[in-house]
Protein backbone atom coordinates (compact mmCIF):
# COMPACT_ATOMS: atom_id res chain seq x y z
CA UNK A 1 0.00 0.00 0.00
CA UNK A 2 1.31 3.77 -1.08
CA UNK A 3 1.78 5.76 2.24
CA UNK A 4 -0.57 8.03 2.57
CA UNK A 5 1.26 10.27 4.69
CA UNK A 6 4.42 11.55 3.46
CA UNK A 7 7.37 12.66 5.24
CA UNK A 8 7.39 16.11 4.42
CA UNK A 9 3.57 16.27 5.58
CA UNK A 10 4.40 14.92 8.94
CA UNK A 11 7.16 17.14 9.39
CA UNK A 12 5.69 20.04 7.99
CA UNK A 13 2.22 19.06 9.96
CA UNK A 14 3.82 18.44 13.32
CA UNK A 15 7.72 19.96 13.37
CA UNK A 16 6.58 23.18 15.17
CA UNK A 17 4.57 21.07 18.01
CA UNK A 18 7.82 19.22 18.45
CA UNK A 19 10.33 22.23 18.51
CA UNK A 20 7.38 23.74 21.52
CA UNK A 21 7.76 20.78 23.34
CA UNK A 22 11.54 20.81 23.43
CA UNK A 23 11.87 23.94 24.47
CA UNK A 24 9.28 23.51 27.18
CA UNK A 25 11.09 20.40 28.91
CA UNK A 26 14.14 22.90 28.32
CA UNK A 27 12.69 25.56 30.46
CA UNK A 28 9.95 23.53 32.10
CA UNK A 29 7.86 26.13 31.59
CA UNK A 30 3.58 25.43 31.55
CA UNK A 31 2.66 24.32 28.00
CA UNK A 32 0.51 21.90 26.55
CA UNK A 33 -0.77 21.57 23.29
CA UNK A 34 -4.06 19.76 24.50
CA UNK A 35 -6.89 21.25 26.07
CA UNK A 36 -8.33 20.72 29.29
CA UNK A 37 -11.84 21.72 29.28
CA UNK A 38 -14.28 19.47 27.17
CA UNK A 39 -15.81 22.66 25.89
CA UNK A 40 -12.49 22.99 23.96
CA UNK A 41 -13.73 19.84 21.68
CA UNK A 42 -16.37 19.68 19.07
CA UNK A 43 -13.98 21.91 16.57
CA UNK A 44 -11.25 20.88 14.56
CA UNK A 45 -12.62 17.66 13.82
CA UNK A 46 -12.86 16.52 17.54
CA UNK A 47 -15.27 14.80 18.80
CA UNK A 48 -17.83 16.62 21.38
CA UNK A 49 -19.03 14.89 25.15
CA UNK A 50 -22.18 13.77 23.10
CA UNK A 51 -20.29 12.58 20.36
CA UNK A 52 -17.88 10.72 22.42
CA UNK A 53 -20.04 9.31 24.35
CA UNK A 54 -21.98 7.86 21.06
CA UNK A 55 -18.57 6.24 19.81
CA UNK A 56 -18.06 4.73 23.19
CA UNK A 57 -21.27 3.19 23.40
CA UNK A 58 -21.17 2.17 19.26
CA UNK A 59 -18.16 -0.10 21.40
CA UNK A 60 -20.45 -2.24 23.13
CA UNK A 61 -20.73 -5.80 22.39
CA UNK A 62 -18.55 -5.41 19.06
CA UNK A 63 -15.01 -7.48 18.09
CA UNK A 64 -12.64 -4.66 17.61
CA UNK A 65 -10.15 -6.65 15.09
CA UNK A 66 -7.01 -4.86 14.56
CA UNK A 67 -5.62 -7.05 11.64
CA UNK A 68 -2.79 -8.72 13.50
CA UNK A 69 -0.92 -11.28 12.50
CA UNK A 70 -1.36 -15.34 14.72
CA UNK A 71 -5.10 -13.96 16.38
CA UNK A 72 -6.16 -17.41 17.22
CA UNK A 73 -8.96 -16.41 19.62
CA UNK A 74 -10.60 -14.12 21.00
CA UNK A 75 -10.85 -12.41 24.49
CA UNK A 76 -13.52 -10.13 26.54
CA UNK A 77 -15.28 -9.40 29.64
CA UNK A 78 -14.35 -5.87 31.10
CA UNK A 79 -17.21 -4.88 33.59
CA UNK A 80 -17.04 -1.33 34.16
CA UNK A 81 -16.87 -0.22 37.95
CA UNK A 82 -19.75 1.71 37.35
CA UNK A 83 -21.81 -1.79 37.08
CA UNK A 84 -21.94 -1.60 32.66
CA UNK A 85 -20.56 -4.91 31.09
CA UNK A 86 -18.67 -3.58 28.36
CA UNK A 87 -18.85 -6.66 25.54
CA UNK A 88 -15.73 -5.80 23.72
CA UNK A 89 -13.93 -8.72 22.49
CA UNK A 90 -10.24 -8.30 21.67
CA UNK A 91 -7.97 -10.33 19.78
CA UNK A 92 -6.32 -13.13 21.16
CA UNK A 93 -2.13 -13.55 20.00
CA UNK A 94 0.18 -16.62 19.10
CA UNK A 95 2.96 -14.65 20.33
CA UNK A 96 5.32 -17.23 18.16
CA UNK A 97 3.33 -15.64 15.07
CA UNK A 98 3.02 -12.36 16.51
CA UNK A 99 6.56 -11.40 17.95
CA UNK A 100 8.67 -12.42 14.56
CA UNK A 101 6.19 -10.29 12.83
CA UNK A 102 6.37 -7.40 14.64
CA UNK A 103 10.45 -7.63 14.61
CA UNK A 104 9.92 -7.90 10.48
CA UNK A 105 9.12 -4.20 10.58
CA UNK A 106 11.80 -2.52 13.10
CA UNK A 107 14.45 -2.25 9.97
CA UNK A 108 12.43 0.13 8.07
CA UNK A 109 11.34 2.06 11.52
CA UNK A 110 14.73 2.04 11.96
CA UNK A 111 15.85 3.96 9.30
CA UNK A 112 13.14 6.27 9.05
CA UNK A 113 15.74 8.56 11.79
CA UNK A 114 14.50 9.86 14.81
CA UNK A 115 12.62 12.77 13.10
CA UNK A 116 10.31 11.09 10.92
CA UNK A 117 9.89 8.67 13.85
CA UNK A 118 9.04 11.89 16.52
CA UNK A 119 6.67 12.34 13.75
CA UNK A 120 4.53 9.54 13.50
CA UNK A 121 3.98 9.17 16.96
CA UNK A 122 2.61 12.96 17.14
CA UNK A 123 0.22 11.99 13.96
CA UNK A 124 -0.86 8.95 16.22
CA UNK A 125 -1.35 11.38 19.31
CA UNK A 126 -3.10 13.72 17.54
CA UNK A 127 -5.60 11.39 16.40
CA UNK A 128 -6.40 10.03 19.81
CA UNK A 129 -6.55 13.43 20.32
CA UNK A 130 -9.49 13.83 18.22
CA UNK A 131 -11.50 11.19 19.64
CA UNK A 132 -10.57 12.01 23.47
CA UNK A 133 -13.86 12.26 24.67
CA UNK A 134 -14.04 8.57 23.61
CA UNK A 135 -11.26 7.69 25.17
CA UNK A 136 -12.72 9.43 28.42
CA UNK A 137 -15.57 7.15 28.06
CA UNK A 138 -12.89 4.25 27.58
CA UNK A 139 -11.08 5.26 31.01
CA UNK A 140 -14.11 6.14 33.22
CA UNK A 141 -15.49 2.48 32.47
CA UNK A 142 -12.47 0.55 32.73
CA UNK A 143 -10.45 2.14 35.39
CA UNK A 144 -13.68 3.83 38.13
CA UNK A 145 -12.69 7.58 37.70
CA UNK A 146 -15.09 9.76 37.75
CA UNK A 147 -15.91 11.40 33.82
CA UNK A 148 -14.18 14.82 34.45
CA UNK A 149 -10.97 13.07 36.06
CA UNK A 150 -10.57 10.51 33.28
CA UNK A 151 -11.22 13.03 30.58
CA UNK A 152 -8.44 15.22 31.99
CA UNK A 153 -6.01 12.49 32.95
CA UNK A 154 -6.61 9.92 30.42
CA UNK A 155 -6.96 12.59 27.57
CA UNK A 156 -5.18 15.68 27.60
CA UNK A 157 -2.62 15.00 30.77
CA UNK A 158 -1.73 11.27 29.05
CA UNK A 159 -1.63 12.54 25.64
CA UNK A 160 0.98 15.39 27.15
CA UNK A 161 2.79 12.13 29.05
CA UNK A 162 3.34 10.52 25.70
CA UNK A 163 4.39 13.64 23.58
CA UNK A 164 6.77 14.40 25.92
CA UNK A 165 8.66 11.01 26.11
CA UNK A 166 8.81 11.91 22.04
CA UNK A 167 10.55 14.96 23.01
CA UNK A 168 12.77 13.19 25.16
CA UNK A 169 13.20 10.63 22.75
CA UNK A 170 14.27 12.75 19.75
CA UNK A 171 16.98 15.32 21.91
CA UNK A 172 18.60 11.80 22.95
CA UNK A 173 18.77 10.40 19.71
CA UNK A 174 19.73 13.64 18.51
CA UNK A 175 22.92 14.32 20.70
CA UNK A 176 25.18 13.04 18.59
CA UNK A 177 25.18 13.88 14.50
CA UNK A 178 24.43 11.50 12.03
CA UNK A 179 27.77 12.06 10.50
CA UNK A 180 31.41 12.93 11.23
CA UNK A 181 34.80 14.20 9.02
CA UNK A 182 37.49 12.96 11.21
CA UNK A 183 41.14 13.81 10.66
CA UNK A 184 44.28 13.09 13.19
CA UNK A 185 47.33 15.05 12.08
CA UNK A 186 50.21 12.89 11.96
CA UNK A 187 52.71 15.13 11.51
CA UNK A 188 54.80 14.83 8.44
CA UNK A 189 52.65 12.68 7.09
CA UNK A 190 49.39 12.58 5.70
CA UNK A 191 47.13 12.91 8.06
CA UNK A 192 44.63 9.91 8.65
CA UNK A 193 40.84 10.96 7.56
CA UNK A 194 37.77 8.89 8.68
CA UNK A 195 34.45 9.70 7.68
CA UNK A 196 32.19 8.40 10.49
CA UNK A 197 28.42 7.23 10.55
CA UNK A 198 25.97 7.10 13.40
CA UNK A 199 22.85 5.16 13.81
CA UNK A 200 20.28 5.27 17.02
CA UNK A 201 19.75 0.89 16.81
CA UNK A 202 16.69 0.04 18.81
CA UNK A 203 16.88 -2.79 21.37
CA UNK A 204 13.93 -4.49 20.29
CA UNK A 205 10.42 -4.92 21.04
CA UNK A 206 9.22 -3.02 24.41
CA UNK A 207 6.36 -4.44 26.43
CA UNK A 208 4.28 -2.21 28.02
CA UNK A 209 2.52 -3.76 31.01
CA UNK A 210 -0.77 -1.50 31.72
CA UNK A 211 -1.99 -0.66 34.86
CA UNK A 212 -6.01 -0.61 35.73
CA UNK A 213 -6.17 2.78 37.50
CA UNK A 214 -4.82 5.20 34.54
CA UNK A 215 -4.14 2.92 31.76
CA UNK A 216 -3.67 5.78 29.13
CA UNK A 217 -1.54 8.33 31.68
CA UNK A 218 0.77 5.30 33.12
CA UNK A 219 0.98 3.87 29.52
CA UNK A 220 1.65 6.36 26.94
CA UNK A 221 5.08 7.45 28.19
CA UNK A 222 6.77 3.86 27.94
CA UNK A 223 4.70 3.18 24.73
CA UNK A 224 5.87 6.40 22.84
CA UNK A 225 9.53 6.12 24.35
CA UNK A 226 10.14 2.70 22.89
CA UNK A 227 8.44 3.23 19.45
CA UNK A 228 10.14 7.18 18.79
CA UNK A 229 13.40 5.45 19.42
CA UNK A 230 12.59 2.64 16.64
CA UNK A 231 11.51 -0.28 18.64
CA UNK A 232 8.26 -2.06 18.04
CA UNK A 233 5.78 -1.98 21.06
CA UNK A 234 3.31 -4.94 22.44
CA UNK A 235 0.78 -3.57 24.88
CA UNK A 236 -0.27 -6.16 27.43
CA UNK A 237 -2.91 -4.45 28.96
CA UNK A 238 -4.69 -5.11 32.58
CA UNK A 239 -7.26 -7.65 32.16
CA UNK A 240 -9.92 -5.03 33.76
CA UNK A 241 -8.63 -1.79 31.40
CA UNK A 242 -7.95 -3.08 28.15
CA UNK A 243 -10.52 -0.67 25.69
CA UNK A 244 -8.14 1.85 26.10
CA UNK A 245 -5.20 0.67 24.96
CA UNK A 246 -6.91 -1.18 22.68
CA UNK A 247 -8.48 1.81 21.04
CA UNK A 248 -4.30 3.31 20.89
CA UNK A 249 -3.15 0.64 19.44
CA UNK A 250 -6.00 0.43 16.78
CA UNK A 251 -4.92 4.07 16.07
CA UNK A 252 -1.18 3.55 15.75
CA UNK A 253 -1.69 1.03 13.58
CA UNK A 254 -3.46 2.94 11.03
CA UNK A 255 -1.01 6.00 11.14
CA UNK A 256 1.84 3.59 10.81
CA UNK A 257 0.25 2.05 8.05
CA UNK A 258 -0.73 5.46 6.14
CA UNK A 259 3.00 6.85 6.71
CA UNK A 260 4.35 3.66 4.99
CA UNK A 261 5.43 1.63 8.31
CA UNK A 262 4.58 -2.41 9.28
CA UNK A 263 1.12 -2.05 11.34
CA UNK A 264 2.99 -4.71 13.45
CA UNK A 265 5.33 -1.98 15.02
CA UNK A 266 2.34 -1.90 17.79
CA UNK A 267 0.37 -4.91 18.74
CA UNK A 268 -1.82 -5.64 21.12
CA UNK A 269 -1.36 -8.71 23.77
CA UNK A 270 -5.46 -9.46 25.93
CA UNK A 271 -5.20 -12.81 27.84
CA UNK A 272 -7.77 -14.91 29.05
CA UNK A 273 -9.00 -15.02 32.10
CA UNK A 274 -5.95 -16.04 34.33
CA UNK A 275 -4.11 -16.31 32.05
CA UNK A 276 -1.10 -14.57 33.48
CA UNK A 277 0.87 -14.02 30.25
CA UNK A 278 3.08 -10.82 31.65
CA UNK A 279 5.42 -13.57 33.07
CA UNK A 280 5.53 -15.40 29.84
CA UNK A 281 6.06 -12.31 27.92
CA UNK A 282 8.35 -10.42 30.34
CA UNK A 283 11.14 -13.02 29.85
CA UNK A 284 10.47 -14.20 25.96
CA UNK A 285 13.91 -13.23 24.30
CA UNK A 286 12.24 -11.21 21.54
CA UNK A 287 11.27 -8.87 24.39
CA UNK A 288 14.42 -6.05 25.33
CA UNK A 289 12.71 -2.94 26.64
CA UNK A 290 9.40 -3.24 29.23
CA UNK A 291 7.60 -0.92 31.03
CA UNK A 292 5.15 -1.65 34.42
CA UNK A 293 2.92 0.19 36.32
CA UNK A 294 1.32 -1.97 39.20
CA UNK A 295 2.46 -4.17 42.42
CA UNK A 296 5.54 -3.61 44.17
CA UNK A 297 5.93 -7.56 44.32
CA UNK A 298 5.48 -8.02 40.42
CA UNK A 299 7.72 -4.63 39.92
CA UNK A 300 10.65 -6.62 41.88
CA UNK A 301 9.87 -9.72 40.38
CA UNK A 302 10.58 -8.24 36.93
CA UNK A 303 13.61 -6.58 38.15
CA UNK A 304 14.87 -9.86 39.31
CA UNK A 305 13.79 -12.30 36.29
CA UNK A 306 13.24 -10.00 33.30
CA UNK A 307 17.22 -9.99 32.65
CA UNK A 308 17.45 -10.17 28.88
CA UNK A 309 15.46 -6.74 29.02
CA UNK A 310 16.10 -2.98 30.25
CA UNK A 311 12.97 -2.64 33.11
CA UNK A 312 11.34 0.73 33.89
CA UNK A 313 8.73 0.01 37.06
CA UNK A 314 6.66 2.45 38.83
CA UNK A 315 5.29 0.07 41.74
CA UNK A 316 4.31 1.66 45.10
CA UNK A 317 5.30 3.55 47.99
CA UNK A 318 4.42 5.02 51.26
CA UNK A 319 3.25 8.71 50.39
CA UNK A 320 3.77 11.13 53.52
CA UNK A 321 3.35 14.62 54.53
CA UNK A 322 4.43 16.30 57.94
CA UNK A 323 2.32 18.41 59.32
CA UNK A 324 4.54 20.79 61.60
CA UNK A 325 3.16 24.54 61.23
CA UNK A 326 1.11 26.81 58.64
CA UNK A 327 0.21 30.55 57.99
CA UNK A 328 -2.61 28.98 56.25
CA UNK A 329 -4.72 26.74 58.30
CA UNK A 330 -7.70 26.40 56.42
CA UNK A 331 -5.92 26.34 52.80
CA UNK A 332 -4.00 23.70 54.31
CA UNK A 333 -6.77 21.88 55.97
CA UNK A 334 -8.90 22.56 51.97
CA UNK A 335 -5.93 21.04 50.22
CA UNK A 336 -5.32 17.74 51.91
CA UNK A 337 -9.20 17.05 51.98
CA UNK A 338 -8.82 16.79 48.01
CA UNK A 339 -5.87 15.39 47.89
CA UNK A 340 -6.89 12.51 50.14
CA UNK A 341 -10.31 12.46 48.31
CA UNK A 342 -9.68 12.47 44.81
CA UNK A 343 -10.34 9.55 42.89
CA UNK A 344 -11.08 7.49 46.00
CA UNK A 345 -6.89 8.12 46.70
CA UNK A 346 -6.51 5.45 44.18
CA UNK A 347 -3.70 7.15 42.89
CA UNK A 348 0.39 6.24 44.01
CA UNK A 349 0.58 9.51 44.94
CA UNK A 350 -1.99 10.20 47.34
CA UNK A 351 -0.62 10.96 50.81
CA UNK A 352 -1.17 8.01 53.08
CA UNK A 353 0.49 9.13 56.19
CA UNK A 354 0.03 12.38 58.00
CA UNK A 355 2.69 13.14 60.64
CA UNK A 356 1.41 15.74 62.86
CA UNK A 357 3.78 16.41 66.42
CA UNK A 358 1.42 15.16 68.89
CA UNK A 359 1.97 18.23 70.75
CA UNK A 360 -0.35 20.15 67.99
CA UNK A 361 0.86 22.42 65.65
CA UNK A 362 1.34 26.47 64.92
CA UNK A 363 -0.90 27.98 62.72
CA UNK A 364 -2.47 31.85 61.80
CA UNK A 365 -4.99 30.69 64.01
CA UNK A 366 -3.66 30.11 66.89
CA UNK A 367 -2.44 26.45 68.75
CA UNK A 368 -3.88 23.56 67.10
CA UNK A 369 -3.46 20.24 69.02
CA UNK A 370 -3.06 17.01 67.30
CA UNK A 371 -7.03 16.23 67.63
CA UNK A 372 -8.07 19.43 66.68
CA UNK A 373 -6.05 19.04 63.56
CA UNK A 374 -7.06 15.19 63.40
CA UNK A 375 -10.76 16.08 63.49
CA UNK A 376 -10.75 19.63 61.23
CA UNK A 377 -9.66 17.68 58.61
CA UNK A 378 -12.17 14.65 58.98
CA UNK A 379 -14.82 17.75 58.83
CA UNK A 380 -13.19 18.95 56.03
CA UNK A 381 -13.13 15.91 53.75
CA UNK A 382 -17.03 15.69 55.14
CA UNK A 383 -17.45 19.29 54.03
CA UNK A 384 -15.70 18.36 50.86
CA UNK A 385 -18.01 15.30 50.56
CA UNK A 386 -21.10 16.30 52.00
CA UNK A 387 -23.11 16.55 48.66
CA UNK A 388 -23.36 13.40 47.07
CA UNK A 389 -23.62 14.94 43.56
CA UNK A 390 -20.17 16.51 44.77
CA UNK A 391 -18.61 13.74 46.29
CA UNK A 392 -19.68 10.92 43.14
CA UNK A 393 -17.81 13.83 40.54
CA UNK A 394 -14.22 13.41 43.12
CA UNK A 395 -13.90 10.13 44.27
CA UNK A 396 -15.11 8.00 40.96
CA UNK A 397 -15.97 4.38 42.06
CA UNK A 398 -13.65 1.68 43.84
CA UNK A 399 -11.99 0.23 41.06
CA UNK A 400 -11.45 -3.28 42.02
CA UNK A 401 -12.88 -5.53 44.94
CA UNK A 402 -9.17 -5.81 47.11
CA UNK A 403 -9.48 -1.94 47.37
CA UNK A 404 -12.73 -2.14 48.75
CA UNK A 405 -11.73 -4.78 51.27
CA UNK A 406 -8.58 -2.52 52.83
CA UNK A 407 -10.81 -0.05 53.11
CA UNK A 408 -13.28 -1.54 55.40
CA UNK A 409 -10.10 -3.46 57.31
CA UNK A 410 -8.76 -0.31 58.05
CA UNK A 411 -11.21 1.33 60.40
CA UNK A 412 -9.80 -1.70 63.08
CA UNK A 413 -6.38 -0.93 63.02
CA UNK A 414 -6.99 2.54 65.71
CA UNK A 415 -9.37 5.15 66.37
CA UNK A 416 -11.01 6.23 63.42
CA UNK A 417 -10.83 9.73 63.20
CA UNK A 418 -13.09 9.88 59.86
CA UNK A 419 -15.78 6.78 59.06
CA UNK A 420 -15.85 5.81 55.02
CA UNK A 421 -19.72 6.25 54.15
CA UNK A 422 -21.39 4.73 51.35
CA UNK A 423 -22.48 7.38 48.62
CA UNK A 424 -25.04 5.96 45.48
CA UNK A 425 -24.29 6.97 41.80
CA UNK A 426 -28.07 7.74 40.49
CA UNK A 427 -26.90 7.51 37.19
CA UNK A 428 -24.77 4.01 38.12
CA UNK A 429 -26.07 2.33 40.79
CA UNK A 430 -24.28 -0.46 40.78
CA UNK A 431 -20.95 1.45 41.55
CA UNK A 432 -19.19 1.04 44.31
CA UNK A 433 -18.82 4.50 46.55
CA UNK A 434 -16.99 5.19 49.49
CA UNK A 435 -16.05 8.17 50.84
CA UNK A 436 -12.26 8.25 52.76
CA UNK A 437 -11.57 6.62 55.76
CA UNK A 438 -9.07 8.71 58.36
CA UNK A 439 -7.96 6.65 61.06
CA UNK A 440 -5.26 7.88 63.99
CA UNK A 441 -2.26 5.59 65.35
CA UNK A 442 1.15 6.84 67.37
CA UNK A 443 3.83 7.08 65.82
CA UNK A 444 6.12 6.15 69.03
CA UNK A 445 4.04 2.52 69.71
CA UNK A 446 5.31 -0.90 67.89
CA UNK A 447 1.77 -2.42 67.33
CA UNK A 448 1.07 0.65 65.16
CA UNK A 449 4.07 1.06 62.84
CA UNK A 450 2.92 -2.24 60.82
CA UNK A 451 0.06 -0.36 59.32
CA UNK A 452 1.56 2.94 58.53
CA UNK A 453 4.88 1.56 57.24
CA UNK A 454 3.28 -0.74 54.73
CA UNK A 455 1.30 1.04 51.90
CA UNK A 456 -2.69 0.82 51.90
CA UNK A 457 -3.60 1.70 48.35
CA UNK A 458 -7.04 3.06 48.64
CA UNK A 459 -9.02 6.00 50.07
CA UNK A 460 -6.98 5.28 53.48
CA UNK A 461 -4.96 7.83 55.93
CA UNK A 462 -3.05 7.62 58.79
CA UNK A 463 -2.98 10.75 61.11
CA UNK A 464 0.27 9.44 62.84
CA UNK A 465 1.54 11.03 66.11
CA UNK A 466 5.15 12.11 66.54
CA UNK A 467 7.18 12.94 69.40
CA UNK A 468 8.55 16.40 67.64
CA UNK A 469 9.39 17.71 63.91
CA UNK A 470 12.77 15.56 64.29
CA UNK A 471 10.69 12.71 64.91
CA UNK A 472 8.81 13.30 61.79
CA UNK A 473 11.58 13.74 59.90
CA UNK A 474 13.51 10.64 60.95
CA UNK A 475 9.97 8.83 60.67
CA UNK A 476 10.04 10.08 56.61
CA UNK A 477 13.78 9.19 55.54
CA UNK A 478 12.89 5.61 56.79
CA UNK A 479 9.85 5.33 55.09
CA UNK A 480 11.46 6.25 51.89
CA UNK A 481 14.89 4.55 51.90
CA UNK A 482 12.96 1.28 53.02
CA UNK A 483 9.10 1.73 51.38
CA UNK A 484 9.54 4.31 48.74
CA UNK A 485 7.31 7.63 47.91
CA UNK A 486 6.20 8.95 44.47
CA UNK A 487 5.39 11.96 46.62
CA UNK A 488 6.51 13.96 49.75
CA UNK A 489 4.61 16.79 51.38
CA UNK A 490 5.31 19.27 54.10
CA UNK A 491 3.39 22.08 55.91
CA UNK A 492 5.90 24.30 57.67
CA UNK A 493 6.95 27.56 58.44
CA UNK A 494 10.06 26.83 60.15
CA UNK A 495 13.15 27.53 57.92
CA UNK A 496 15.32 24.86 60.47
CA UNK A 497 12.04 22.19 59.39
CA UNK A 498 11.58 23.17 56.09
CA UNK A 499 15.13 22.56 55.62
CA UNK A 500 15.50 19.31 57.15
CA UNK A 501 12.44 17.62 55.26
CA UNK A 502 14.25 19.11 51.96
CA UNK A 503 17.75 17.17 52.97
CA UNK A 504 15.62 13.83 53.57
CA UNK A 505 14.05 13.98 50.04
CA UNK A 506 17.71 15.27 47.93
CA UNK A 507 18.91 12.46 50.00
CA UNK A 508 16.58 9.80 50.03
CA UNK A 509 15.27 10.93 45.81
CA UNK A 510 11.72 11.80 46.51
CA UNK A 511 9.73 14.48 44.61
CA UNK A 512 8.70 17.36 47.82
CA UNK A 513 5.98 19.78 47.65
CA UNK A 514 5.93 22.30 50.31
CA UNK A 515 2.82 24.35 51.77
CA UNK A 516 0.60 23.37 49.33
CA UNK A 517 -3.22 25.42 50.12
CA UNK A 518 -4.38 26.65 46.54
CA UNK A 519 -5.39 24.80 43.61
CA UNK A 520 -2.14 22.51 42.81
CA UNK A 521 -1.99 19.56 44.84
CA UNK A 522 0.46 17.04 46.29
CA UNK A 523 -1.09 14.09 43.98
CA UNK A 524 -0.89 16.11 40.34
CA UNK A 525 2.05 16.38 38.18
CA UNK A 526 1.99 18.67 34.87
CA UNK A 527 4.10 16.93 31.92
CA UNK A 528 7.14 18.89 30.43
CA UNK A 529 7.34 20.51 33.73
CA UNK A 530 7.28 18.00 36.87
CA UNK A 531 8.93 14.47 37.24
CA UNK A 532 6.74 11.49 38.13
CA UNK A 533 8.63 9.55 40.11
CA UNK A 534 12.58 9.91 40.29
CA UNK A 535 14.11 6.71 39.98
CA UNK A 536 16.28 7.11 42.72
CA UNK A 537 13.73 4.98 46.03
CA UNK A 538 12.14 1.87 46.27
CA UNK A 539 8.77 3.19 44.79
CA UNK A 540 9.77 3.25 40.99
CA UNK A 541 13.27 2.99 39.18
CA UNK A 542 12.24 5.27 36.45
CA UNK A 543 11.24 8.81 36.23
CA UNK A 544 8.11 9.99 34.34
CA UNK A 545 10.23 11.69 32.42
CA UNK A 546 13.75 12.46 32.08
CA UNK A 547 16.79 11.58 29.76
CA UNK A 548 17.61 8.43 31.40
CA UNK A 549 13.88 7.35 30.19
CA UNK A 550 14.73 7.21 27.09
CA UNK A 551 18.16 6.97 26.46
CA UNK A 552 18.37 3.23 27.15
CA UNK A 553 16.06 2.21 24.87
CA UNK A 554 18.82 2.36 21.99
CA UNK A 555 22.04 2.13 21.21
CA UNK A 556 24.22 4.08 18.70
CA UNK A 557 26.25 2.13 16.36
CA UNK A 558 28.90 3.44 14.34
CA UNK A 559 29.91 2.76 10.79
CA UNK A 560 33.61 4.14 10.15
CA UNK A 561 35.50 4.19 6.98
CA UNK A 562 38.35 5.82 4.93
CA UNK A 563 37.31 9.38 4.03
Amino acid sequence: MAAELTAHQLIAQHRPTLDLALETIRTRAYWSPHPEHPKAYGENGSLDTAAGKAAFDALAGTRLDLGQPGTDGWVGGEVSPYGIELGVEYPHADLDVLLPAMQAGQKAWRDAGAELRAMVCLEILKRIADRTMEFAQAVMHTSGQAFMMAFQAGGPHAQDRGMEAVAYAYVEQSRTPETAEWTKPQGKRDPLALTKRFTPVPRGIGLVVGCNTFPTWNGYPGLFASLATGNAVLVKPHPRAVLPLALTVQVARDVLTEAGFDPNLAALAAERPGEGIAKTLATRPEIRIIDYTGSTAFGDWLEANARQAQVYTEKAGVNTVIVESTDDYRGMLANLAFSLSLYSGQMCTTPQNLLIPRDGIRTDQGAKSYDEVTADLARAVDGLLGDDARANALLGAIVNPDVKARLEAAAGLGEVALASREVTNPEFPDAVVRTPVIVKLDGAKPEDEAAYTSECFGPVSFAVAVDSADHAVELLRRSVREKGAMTVGAYTTDPEVEEAVQEVCLDEAAQLSLNLTGGVYVNQTAAFSDFHGSGGNPAANAALCDGAFVANRFRVVEVRRPA
